[in-house]
């Protein structure tokens, strides 16, 4: 049997595996991050070699595409309101903390990972900073946390990995060797950052006002919806690379513009109903029952397929990174691992916080949950690939503080997540009026995240 066969086989028994037993673990710290990367570095080279990672083109396609439909339904389902009443903590914690998260990792890698360059160095920083919610989902799917917290957490995950690649794109063409070096920072803005944009613009918001339309007539079924929602997030990326920009940040901006067209299009399905009216105004004469029945599930696909790709991803990326990375450790890689994943997180959230109300213990927790996870994966490898001076030692820093984040959040988000949501009640109970700042609104409706969906508590979605 050849080497790609039982590569598939392998990933093929490790998936069933973990979704036969999928609920019951769903009640435990072994989180399926855990899961999926530990068998891969057990089946990668390093241990059993039953993975073949001799060819890394199919990998990257498969983090690829799971960090486009991650990036583009995370996008989607972002409303204004979520950033305006009550959204306070996630503008703070994008608007200030994201950018001091980047400088202190520049900074922080600059004393213990001597031989990079300082734009390597501010490639570490930057891939490191995006936070991925669903690798510590306990931490934001407890109804013991308040939901100011769970939700500034869960936009703020949404958010900060489309936010970052900007500066990934800039600083990667300031370094001498890599592709995008020789047409320089100038026409990586231009063709990375602008022109990308606009065709996600353009193609998002076309393609939902055309879904709208055809919802309206009754010319869609729910199946292809769906089916419809991983076309477009394709297609925004593909069109972008066709023209030499950013599929990813196509794809974000995409996913904004569609999410905008599905929830402003009056009289349509997809805008929000007055409270106990739900569906009422979007039954149209002639119109799929199915889609008056199911409102909101048009990226249901797209988010169920984007959690799988994405736990393949740390599959693959315990075996092709991981595995390697764990036999070249250096003190100095752990330790600015551990550094990322505490002070260069901890400390921009707190200066972000100051003057917020926020107690401290909300501060510690909202600092802590800040698991890296498969935008930092992509991000390294498409920096791996560039073969140029310091992308090894780059890769084994995002191997390892990736790795210790998936062990060390995804052990800890269910008691952490107690033990915060016990103080908070003794809190919010002898708090005087007009209570703590923890307890102001927000706006309903939270978001969707992959590997789960965070606002429904372990197993809730299976005994629905």
């Amino acid at each position: 049997m050849s080497g790609g066969a039982w590569t598939v086989l392998a990933v093929a028994g490790v998936t069933a595996a973990y979704a036969l037993g999928s609920r019951r673990l769903a009640t435990t710290p072994l989180s399926s991050a855990i899961v999926f990367t530990g068998c891969g570095v057990l089946l990668g080279p390093a241990v059993l070699g039953v993975i073949d990672t001799g060819e890394s083109g199919p990998i990257t396609s498969l983090l690829e595409a799971a960090l486009t439909l991650v990036l583009f339904t995370d996008a989607m389902t972002v409303r204004r309101r979520d950033l305006t009443r009550g959204g306070f903590l996630p503008r703070r914690l994008l608007g200030i903390g994201l950018l001091l998260s980047i400088a202190a990792g520049w900074l922080l890698a600059w004393p213990l990972l001597p031989g990079l360059t300082v734009w390597e160095l501010a490639l570490v920083g930057v891939i490191l900073a995006p936070t991925d919610a669903a690798l510590g989902k306990s931490a934001i799917s407890d109804r013991r946390v308040p939901p100011l917290v769970r939700q500034g957490l869960n936009v703020e995950s949404g958010l900060n990995d489309g936010m970052v690649l900007p500066f990934f794109l800039v600083f990667l063409a300031a370094v001498p060797g890599t592709s995008y070096a020789a047409e320089g920072v100038a026409g990586t803005f231009w063709r990375s950052l602008l022109l990308s944009t606009v065709l996600g613009l353009l193609v998002g918001g076309a393609a939902g006002r055309l879904l709208q339309a055809a919802r309206k007539r009754g010319l869609i079924t729910r199946e292809w919806r769906h089916v419809y929602v991983l076309a477009i997030a394709a297609g925004s990326y593909g069109l972008a690379v066709v023209v030499d920009g950013s599929g990813f940040i196509a794809a974000w901006v995409a996913g904004f513009a569609f999410g905008h067209a599905l929830r402003n299009v009056p009289g349509t399905p997809g805008r929000a109903a007055p409270h106990g009216t739900a569906g009422q105004a979007d039954r149209v004469p002639g119109g799929d029952p199915e889609a008056d029945r199911d409102r909101d599930t048009t990226a249901d696909l797209a988010e169920d397929l984007g959690g799988l790709l994405a736990s393949l991803a740390l599959l693959l990326f315990g075996a092709v990174l991981l595995g390697p990375a764990l036999q070249h450790l250096t003190w100095q890689v752990v330790a600015y691992a551990l550094l990322s994943l505490t002070a260069v997180r901890m400390v921009p959230v707190a200066l972000a916080l100051l003057g917020s109300g926020l107690r401290l213990p909300t501060v510690l927790y909202i600092g802590w949950f800040g698991p890296r996870g498969l935008a930092s994966v992509v991000l390294g490898l498409l920096v791996a690939e560039e073969h140029v001076a310091g992308t090894e030692l780059l890769g084994r820093v995002v191997a390892v503080t990736v790795a210790l984040s998936v062990l060390l959040h995804g052990a800890t988000a269910s008691v952490l997540a107690g033990a915060y949501g016990s103080w908070y009640r003794r809190a919010a109970a002898g708090a005087p009026a007009p209570g703590l700042r923890e307890s102001a609104e927000v706006p309903a409706g939270p978001h969707r995240r992959r590997l789960g969906r965070p606002h429904e508590g372990p197993g809730t979605r299976d005994a629905a």
